[in-house]
């Protein structure tokens, strides 16, 4: 039953991946240098993408009983890394492989067989407010009079660049710091574009350079995602943009480490109708991001996002008595000796049978941009194949891929990784005319049921 079913209307004609796709990355560190080091190596058949959903993820399609299981690099029309351009900016006047070596996520060695591929990748002058990110500064700067004009010289780098490379298309992603934290609700100047564009002409204060970078882009017709948790694109005014411009959006803040593992195990505890007593959870890296998190303005923007996905988890509006007055508490500390090796450990206190405690402890030795450079690589593929098919706005089948993922106001957003998993392939299943799978077991009643009318 291949391309015949249509869920609600749903199925899409999705265009082609013709042509070059052109990845744009606002901060060439850590994170985008190790995802371009790792393609440009998959390409030469010298790395494999683990981690990766596009590349690697084989999606199930049908009943049981059908074996359908393609990969979905080939289910659904991605672009090929053969085709994939990169480009970048950062206040650090680097170019990628000096930003690799910098970071020393990939060994020096390993890099060699790229380095000219990654020499020739080097980052643009970068839209910069020390008020944002305090704990960095860098000579490769714009000059700008207003950050309007800021977001023009933005989108003149991307016309730029479309020219230079011959890129048929483009998709953005910040991979930058992390900025200080932010309430957008009640704010005005976010809540319609006019508003939005007179506080940019003004300068105002409480727009980041991340949302420059986010109205450049859906200006410009480009996909945008925000890895930080930053406000980015997360405003009425400019996800009211996205949707009148055609463009699809999705974010906020990389789900790598330690929110991976609470988002992993915490729908475990639920299933399983334990009680959640406490959550310590405290991290130890040190790499440029533990450095910007080193500021108490830049913590507090990633506890909230890795604080929120508990509740959504465990429901304790629904389950009072079960997590209705569990103590969390998250810890981030700058230690350099790491590097991008991020340390987590979680003390997990939970309590069972006639509430008898007991404990889970998780001590994650993770690598950082390991973790995240497979992320980018499907946010931004995904997102291009999402523009292909006419989808635009926010873009929730992709909350697998963040911490504190956007999502309809009137609604609560799912941080349960296991359900955004099958968010993310049923939508892909939509998309080509398949059937939306469950894992109720009702197509093995339905098999029985046809056995029995053939019978008879």
């Amino acid at each position: 039953m291949s391309g015949t079913y249509e869920y609600r209307g749903l199925r899409k004609e999705i265009l082609p991946a013709e042509g070059k796709l052109g990845i744009l990355l606002p901060g060439l560190g850590a994170v985008s240098s190790t995802l371009m080091a790792g393609v440009f190596l998959v390409r030469k058949g010298l790395g494999r993408p683990v981690g990766s959903l596009t590349q690697m993820s084989r999606i199930r399609l049908g009943k049981r009983n059908e074996a359908r299981y393609p990969l979905i690099r080939e289910f659904v029309p991605l672009a090929d890394l053969e085709d994939l351009v990169f480009g970048s900016w950062d206040i650090m006047d680097w170019n990628a492989y000096e930003a690799a070596l910098r970071a020393g996520v990939i060994e020096k060695e390993r890099l060699e067989p790229v380095r000219g591929e990654l020499e020739g990748i080097k980052a643009l002058p970068a839209v910069f407010d020390p008020a944002f990110v305090r704990n960095l500064d860098g000579p490769n700067k714009k000059e700008y009079a207003n950050l309007m004009e800021a977001a023009e010289l933005v989108m003149r780098d991307i016309e730029r660049f479309r020219e230079e490379t011959g890129v048929s298309r483009c998709v953005m992603c910040w991979c930058g710091s992390t900025e200080v934290y932010q309430e957008a609700p009640g704010n005005t100047i976010f809540e319609d574009l006019d508003s939005l564009e007179r506080a940019l002409k003004e300068s105002s204060p409480e727009i980041p350079p991340s949302m420059v970078y986010a109205y450049a882009a859906i200006r410009s017709g480009i996909p945008f995602a925000n890895g930080a948790p930053n406000l980015a694109c997360d405003v009425p005014a400019l996800t009211t943009l996205a949707i009148e411009s055609g463009v699809p959006i999705a974010g906020k803040d990389f789900k790598t480490g330690q929110t991976l593992m609470k988002t992993i195990i915490a729908p475990g505890i639920k299933a399983r109708l334990l009680g959640l007593e406490g959550w310590f959870s405290s991290n130890i890296l040190g790499n440029r991001d533990g450095e910007v998190l080193d500021d108490p303005g830049s913590f507090r923007s990633k506890e909230v996002t890795k604080s929120s996905v508990l509740d959504s988890i465990l429901r304790p509006d629904l389950y009072p008595e079960l997590y209705g007055d569990y103590f969390h508490k998250v810890r981030i500390e700058y230690y350099p000796p790491r590097g991008d090796a991020k340390e987590g450990w979680d003390n997990i206190d939970i309590r069972g049978w006639l509430d008898a405690p007991m404990q889970i402890k998780v001590n994650f030795l993770c690598r950082d941009s390991i973790l995240a450079a497979p992320v980018v690589l499907d946010i931004v593929l995904f997102l291009d194949l999402a523009k292909r098919a006419g989808l635009k706005g926010i873009q929730e089948w992709l909350s697998f891929y963040f911490k504190s993922p956007m999502h309809r106001a009137d609604l609560p957003p799912v941080n349960d990784l296991f359900q955004q998993d099958e968010k993310l392939r049923n939508t892909l299943r939509i998309l080509k005319g398949e059937m939306v799978i469950d894992h109720s077991g009702l197509d093995y009643y339905e098999q029985d049921h046809e056995e029995e009318d053939s019978s008879s």
